[in-house]
Formats: structure tokens, C-alpha cells, sequence
């Protein structure tokens, strides 16, 4: 099993940037696809951003794609999302989730069996 703990949000501007972490612990970090995805308060959980188990492999949502940059660091058991040109729609709790290696479906929630707490994001207009 795998623990997954975010920290980096908060209260910013339009136009700023954020950069959030995700740190893994109790599992082969190496062995997980990961990816961020995002809840803004009566909306489902979406799909953000989404990297291999190597690193080899990104792909963004629509929303952020030119934006945002997803990594991955397996030396240290860690995963970021680079946030830049925020707008007020970023705003919403993000999550850090960890699925399988061969995983069917990036993009959906459901094929990630780990997930951290969350760490909120308010963009200010």
C-alpha cells in the first residue's frame, strides 16, 4: 500500500503561480502511474494531469494543457504539478492519485486505487 500526502496550495492571484507536491511513502513509488486531479466544490472529481511510472509519458487535460506541468522524481518518491497562468476556474481541492503500472484508463478516477487528503487552490480573479 501507499501513502500519498499533498502540500503546496493556496490563496493566489489571477495570473500567478502555485506549484504543488505529492509525496508517496509505504510502497515501490516507481511502480505507480500518477496523476493530479482536481474537485471544485458540487462538481465531480476531474482529471488534471497524468505521468508513467517512468516519467517517459505526460498527458493534460484540455483545461491546463500549456499551463501546467506534471513530473515525477522516483529517486525521492515524489510527484509535482507546476501550475502557471492560474485563472478563478482552477480553483478546487487537488489530488494526488496513485494507480498501476499498465493503467486501462488515465484519465478515469476509478482506476486509481490511492489518493491523498487534498490541498486546496483558490485563484482570485
Amino acid at each position: 500500500q501507499v501513502q500519498l500526502v499533498e502540500s503546496g496550495g493556496g490563496l493566489v492571484q489571477a495570473g500567478d503561480s502555485l506549484r504543488l507536491f505529492c509525496a508517496a511513502s509505504g510502497g515501490t513509488f516507481s511502480s505507480y502511474t500518477m496523476s493530479w486531479f482536481r474537485q471544485a466544490p458540487g462538481a465531480e472529481r476531474n482529471f488534471v494531469a497524468y505521468i508513467s511510472w517512468s516519467g517517459g509519458n505526460t498527458s493534460y487535460a484540455d483545461s491546463v494543457k500549456g499551463r501546467f506541468t506534471i513530473s515525477r522524481d522516483n529517486a525521492k518518491n515524489t510527484v509535482s504539478l507546476q501550475m502557471n497562468s492560474l485563472k478563478p476556474e482552477d480553483t478546487a481541492v487537488y489530488y494526488c492519485a496513485a494507480g498501476p503500472r499498465s493503467i486501462s484508463s488515465s484519465y478515469d478516477a476509478r482506476a486509481y486505487a490511492y489518493w491523498g487528503q487534498g490541498t486546496q487552490v483558490t485563484v482570485s480573479s
